[in-house]
């Protein structure tokens, strides 16, 4: 059933010691390890629904075109400075 591989990785001494160690780990457990690594959040009650009105409203706007086009956050704060004070 299991194959032999008479494939040889050769590691250097210097690169090792340079990088301050080496992980050999199976592909399955270096997924696993990268899906946990971003936390995973649960809200409930209020924040839930509190999230959930911000999205719908979000939503609501993008679709009737309310929303500006930035390519940082800093232009979109401008952007959305500028729309503000020109309707006061």
């Amino acid at each position: 059933m299991a194959s032999r591989i008479n494939n040889n990785i050769t590691l250097s001494k210097a690169t090792i010691l340079k990088q301050k160690g080496m992980v050999i780990l199976p592909l399955r457990e270096y997924k696993r390890l990268c899906e946990n690594a971003v936390p995973t959040h649960h809200l409930e009650g209020k924040e839930a629904r509190e999230l959930d009105w911000l999205i719908r409203d979000g939503v609501a706007e993008y679709r009737a075109g309310k929303t500006i086009k930035a390519d940082s956050l800093g232009e979109a704060l401008k952007i959305y400075g500028r729309k503000k004070n020109n309707k006061c």
